[in-house]
């Protein structure tokens, strides 16, 4: 894929070069290359596996080595991902201000510390933690920068449903750092998050689709009319609600489990079905409130996940 280099800069950024500014707001913006807010939702679906792997509390250590080596990973998949889409990121008002956009990281700067993080995340995880959780580490990252930003994103509306399958992988990383191995558990948590993942980005999608339209992305929302997406998005949030709820009757999660998935996942159910009768309706604009599932998108996965380490305590 051939990617152009960005000169624009948002009014009121200085034009020197990176090398200029100052030492502080240049760290600022080798984090913020990492996406930490993105990063915070993979560390809730890592840590609570880690405690229904181990049917208890697992070793502190373990823990802060596998978040600490998740969010290099995950840190080093996101600058990659702005290396390659900083042409379109300087397009979309969202993500205007990231660093290669206002020019405070150079593209060979954001290239070197993916890569190296990409590297160090691959060596941390095999030398600390396991080989296992290793290649499933490297595996995401490969999957995230490859298949999702390099063939899909701007090639086919179902990017965002492949391409989270890399989202996904922190279950299976949280698994096999405790058990060295993955069972039935961890692939339905991965299966949960992996028909998550699409009514959880549609909805922003839809609120912002005139941003990826501009920039050519051919997200379902720009593609398809509201009631096609909102339709799409009852669709996965049913197979989602369904599929947590196989853990207990496999054995795995008890009663208290089963109730939190129950109720959150009944109140999804309601939020989804309401934006569809809304998209239906014909309703456009802030009337549409898509954004109320996004949020409640959020609390519910962590409430979900609050539950998965919780449970085996109560049974």
């Amino acid at each position: 894929m051939c990617v152009t280099a960005v000169e624009s800069r948002p009014a009121g950024v200085l034009g020197t070069s990176p090398g200029h500014r100052p030492l502080g707001t240049r760290v600022m913006a080798f984090v913020a290359l990492t996406k930490p807010r993105i990063i915070e939702l993979l560390l809730i679906t890592t840590v609570p596996v880690m405690f229904l792997a181990e049917q208890g509390v697992p070793s502190l250590q373990l823990v802060l080595m596998t978040c600490f080596g998740g969010y290099l990973s995950a840190g080093g998949a996101n600058a990659l991902n702005m290396y390659i889409d900083r042409d379109i990121d300087a397009l979309m008002d969202r993500t205007s201000q990231r660093p290669l956009v206002t020019g405070m990281v150079s593209p060979r700067e954001c290239l070197a510390f993916g890569l190296t993080l990409a590297v160090v995340s691959t060596l941390f995880f095999g030398l600390l933690v396991n080989w296992l959780s290793a290649a499933l580490s490297l595996g995401a990252l490969l999957f995230y920068v490859v298949v999702y930003t390099m063939l899909l994103k701007r090639r086919t509306a179902q990017n965002i449903v492949w391409g989270g399958i890399a989202g996904c992988m922190p279950v299976l990383i949280g698994w096999s750092a405790v058990k060295n191995e993955v069972s039935w558990a961890a692939v339905i948590l991965f299966l949960v998050i992996f028909f998550w993942t699409p009514p959880h980005y549609w909805p922003l999608s839809m609120k912002v689709k005139d941003d990826y339209a501009r920039a050519g992305v051919p997200m379902l929302p720009v593609v398809a009319g509201n009631r096609a997406v909102a339709r799409q998005i009852v669709l996965y949030s049913w197979v989602m609600v369904a599929v947590s709820l196989l853990l207990t009757p496999l054995g795995y999660t008890g009663w208290f489990y089963t109730s939190v998935a129950l109720v959150s996942g009944g109140w999804w159910l309601w939020e989804a079905h309401a934006l569809h009768a809304r998209a239906k309706a014909g309703v456009m604009g802030a009337k549409l409130k898509e954004m109320r599932l996004f949020h409640w998108s959020i609390t519910y996965v962590s409430l979900l996940f609050v539950a998965v380490a919780v449970d085996p305590f109560l049974r």
